[in-house]
């Protein structure tokens, strides 16, 4: 094998050394963590604004509006939490949950939760895990560049395709790495375990509850729990209606937000937690 490869080889492999220092993180301690962030956890921005959506729901700040959007239906009622205000601020007109989690406000909040999860342990930081990506992009076509300028033929050949797979597949499995970590997979699977999904929603009367089992399982609580909300509101599934908003003079299709509502006044009391 010429003595090049070798150096596109070692090259490749300091990528690899430095994604890795990239994506390492450290567990803190945390205290108890709402439900919009166990949703962050499990679905992405799209989940988290699902979980505010049922909780402004709950209090009758936002209901379901035409074709498959959400509207405000009043203030956001007595709460600080940064997610719900940053989405209740976001409907200043009835708008598609993918729109809706695109909005400035919302995605700026939901930045914010997900920043505090970085810091916790529980996510990698975006910019590291962008930085971590690029250098394992850059692995395997660094191995590629050495094969095509240092030309090895026969048995090098061979050896170079042998070392330089290591590297190559090294790169792809680390770049399958979820932005989660480690510890926030076993905080949901141990809250999953203490808390199963119920078969009927009258064994729930407790609002918060609901919004946990929304934030732990998605669509299956949302059509127990919040069946009408979900179905007229679009939050079930794509959502016919997530990517765009309704206008005066008909309807506006937007572009695709990130991935994530019964209709009414917003039927449930903020101590309810079952009814529709």
């Amino acid at each position: 094998m010429p003595a090049e490869m070798w150096w596109f080889i070692g090259a490749a492999c300091g990528q690899l050394l430095g994604a890795v220092v990239l994506l390492k993180t450290r567990s803190q301690e945390r205290g108890e963590l709402a439900p919009q962030a166990l949703a962050l956890l499990r679905g992405g921005h799209r989940a988290a604004v699902t979980v505010a959506l049922v909780a402004l729901h709950q209090r009758g700040a936002v209901a379901a509006g035409r074709r498959g959007t959400i509207r405000a239906n009043g203030g956001p009622g007595r709460t600080r939490d940064p997610v719900q205000l940053g989405v209740h601020g976001s409907l200043h007109r009835a708008l598609g949950i993918r729109v809706l989690a695109a909005q400035p406000k919302a995605r700026r909040a939901v930045d914010a939760l997900r920043a505090e999860l970085g810091g916790a342990g529980l996510v990698r930081p975006a910019g590291r895990l962008r930085a971590a990506r690029g250098l394992l992009v850059c692995a395997p076509a660094t191995v590629l560049a050495g094969l095509l300028l240092s030309e090895p033929s026969g048995a090098g050949l061979a050896l170079a395709l042998v070392i330089g797979a290591g590297p190559v597949a090294a790169a792809l499995f680390l770049f399958r790495l979820p932005a989660t970590t480690g510890a926030a997979r076993r905080l949901l699977r141990a809250l999953r375990e203490r808390h199963p999904l119920p078969a009927h929603r009258r064994e729930v009367t407790d609002g918060e509850l609901v919004q946990l089992y929304v934030a732990l399982y998605g669509d299956p609580a949302l059509a127990l729990f919040l069946p009408r909300f979900s179905r007229d509101g679009g939050l079930l599934g794509r959502g016919d209606g997530e990517d765009g908003h309704a206008t005066g003079r008909g309807w506006y299709t937007g572009w695709p937000g990130w991935g994530l509502g019964d209709g009414g006044a917003g039927g449930e009391s903020g101590s309810g937690g079952g009814t529709d």
